[in-house]
């Protein structure tokens, strides 16, 4: 049901073939091991429990949570005997978002009946958190940019770094700030990494790195610009709904196929972000119906805290 992949001695890369290509991680010390997020389906995320536990015979002692929406934390449920750390937003938001979402989902998904959220036992709000696994460091720090609890764990050893949904092949702001982002990627660029685990999509190798991370910043530039081009319509709206995220230089295809999703819903949320409201449609019935119904899926989307 998903990808598993030998990253660097005793570190593990786990990946959906259900959810939108949402990763995972674990590092496996002598006696106990440590995952770093979950999977959006519970029986993959067991999948990555019997594999540590069975295959690997070893205890999963820490759960790290890289941020807080359901496809990277809902897991921790599956890890009774595990220590979850993550942020201190992320414990606030988990609390105050993922509880009431949850027990919203319950009612219509029920593979998730029994699941309950675990916050946070440890967090920390400044600075960095570090946790040895065996021979390896773990470095936990602040990279937001696609929400604002968003940390990275560095494998220092390895230079393997888990950077939650700050890398995905297609950045995704709605939850977050786009200048955060953006100062994010000129952060992981700046590392000497080996390899990078984006939170959703695979692996991105040393060779790769220089070039993944222009095209992620130059995305972000031209849907900067592409909002303001739109500001001076009367109608933004209905101009953003016609630039497409080939002509802003990504595929449709990533993400299995949920970029131009993806793209629609970013323009959208940036413009709020930098003009303080939702960006105004024409008044034609059938487009306000449109927007409408698409007003009321990002909002689910958001209680559902998912990408």
């Amino acid at each position: 049901m998903m990808q598993r992949e030998r990253v660097a001695e005793n570190v593990f890369f786990f990946q959906s073939e259900v959810y939108a290509q949402v990763t995972a991680g674990a590092i496996i010390g002598p006696s106990w091991a440590v995952i770093i997020d979950t999977l959006a389906i519970p029986e993959e995320t067991l999948e990555i429990r019997d594999f540590i536990e069975q295959e690997i015979n070893v205890p999963v002692r820490y759960v790290i949570n890289t941020h807080y929406h359901a496809d990277h934390s809902w897991g921790n449920y599956f890890f009774p005997g595990a220590t979850v750390i993550g942020h201190s937003l992320c414990r606030q938001l988990l609390e105050e978002k993922g509880i009431p979402s949850l027990n919203e989902i319950r009612k219509q998904n029920p593979a998730l009946r029994n699941v309950k959220i675990i916050l946070p036992q440890i967090s920390f709000e400044e600075g960095h958190l570090s946790l040895k696994v065996g021979k390896k460091n773990l470095n936990l720090f602040m990279l937001p940019g696609h929400s604002k609890d968003n940390v990275a764990v560095l494998v220092e050893e390895d230079r393997v770094l888990f950077a939650g949904d700050v890398c995905m092949p297609l950045p995704y702001i709605v939850d977050g700030d786009i200048d955060d982002m953006i100062a994010s990627l000129k952060k992981v660029g700046k590392m000497g990494l080996e390899n990078v685990i984006q939170g959703h999509g695979d692996i991105i190798l040393r060779g790769e790195i220089e070039n993944y991370l222009k095209e992620n910043l130059a995305y972000l530039s031209a849907i900067r610009k592409a909002v303001r081009k739109a500001s001076y319509r009367k109608y933004p709206l209905d101009l953003l709904m016609e630039i497409s995220v080939e002509s802003c230089g990504k595929s449709r295809v990533l993400i299995g196929g949920l970029a131009e999703e993806l793209h629609q819903r970013n323009l959208r949320a940036l413009y709020k972000q930098m003009y303080g409201e939702n960006p105004a449609a024409s008044p034609d019935d059938y487009f306000e119906e449109d927007l409408e119904e698409r007003s009321e899926g990002e909002d689910e989307d958001e209680d559902s805290d998912e990408d």
